[in-house]
């Protein structure tokens, strides 16, 4: 593995500390590191991309504070990764607001297959699993299939109506029955994903970090190597109208993925009560597509 690590020269000291971090690892995959500011360099034959550059949401800030700056550097990178990337490669938008960025990173990169370009919401899923996995008393990963719909944002639709739980030596059964608790699980559940990333920043003054870097490596590793048999997970992909969704806005569906390739799962039950929060994150996510589509056209 060759690592190329991007970032604005200001920061060059500090990257340089990450590369003696990532050194001292003695990681056995790693075979180079190259720190660089030259998106050339940085994106030169590349698999895959993770890009986390963004201005980051500081307390007080609403998501589409971000949008004027992010926009454009999304913009440019994407304009990058079209002049450099292999077009085989798979990119993973983690900075955000990561859904609209993946769409404009996307829509100027048009070398590489939109399908390429993924939105992380994988967090929010994780963060959906896990809360299921406390309330349950049981290690996250009996927790399945849980969904993370729509944008990566305030508006997100946690949703464990197809999911099932092990508990013990039991067979799987469903989340919904083992919670036996439909008031929670449409209230105060929702209400602590959809605000998790806020209280992380609220208490470390700071945006995720670890948690953000695990479900960025789980995106990347489930894009790379597939969903197992019966499972799917969440992710940002361009809509193709799917449960209803607008179309060319990047939306987080449950999907299974097989040879690196991702297709929506079909037919799922989604109830009334949950297809009025995934229109009202489809409208946030078609007004903040026409806000950022405006500042690329002012560019």
């Amino acid at each position: 593995m060759i690592l190329t690590l991007l970032d604005i020269p200001d920061m060059m000291g500090v990257l340089k500390g990450v590369v003696m971090e990532v050194v001292d690892c003695a990681l056995p995959l790693v075979q180079e590191i190259i720190p660089t500011t030259d998106p050339a360099v940085a994106f030169k034959d590349i698999d895959a991309a993770f890009l986390v550059g963004a201005m980051p949401r500081k307390p007080g800030m609403e998501r589409k504070d971000l949008l004027s700056t992010n926009v454009k550097i999304f913009k440019l990178q994407g304009e990058a990764l079209n002049e450099h990337a292999k077009k085989t490669a798979k990119i993973v938008v983690v900075g955000n607001p990561a859904n609209t960025n993946t769409m404009i990173c996307a829509k100027y990169a048009p070398s590489i297959p939109r399908e390429n370009f993924t939105a992380m919401t994988r967090l929010d899923q994780n963060r959906a699993q896990a809360q299921i996995a406390s309330r349950l008393n049981v290690v996250a990963d009996k927790v399945k299939n849980v969904i993370s719909w729509g944008n990566h944002s305030a508006t997100l639709y946690p949703d464990v109506a197809n999911g099932t739980v092990t508990m013990g030596k039991d067979k799987p059964t469903s989340i919904e029955a083992a919670i036996n608790n439909n008031e929670w699980l449409s209230t105060e559940f929702v209400q602590k994903v959809q605000k998790r990333g806020a209280e992380v920043i609220a208490a470390r003054k700071l945006s995720s970090a670890m948690s953000a870097a695990k479900a960025a490596s789980d995106q990347m590793h489930d894009i790379w190597y597939g969903t197992k048999p019966g499972e799917y997970i969440s992710l940002g992909v361009i809509s193709d109208g799917s449960y209803g969704m607008p179309k060319d806005i990047v939306f987080s569906f449950p999907v299974t993925i097989k040879n690196k390739q991702w297709n929506i799962v079909k037919n799922l039950n989604v109830s009334a009560f949950a297809q009025e929060k995934l229109a009202l994150s489809a409208k946030e996510l078609e007004d903040e597509r026409d806000e950022a589509l405006a500042i690329c056209a002012k560019m």
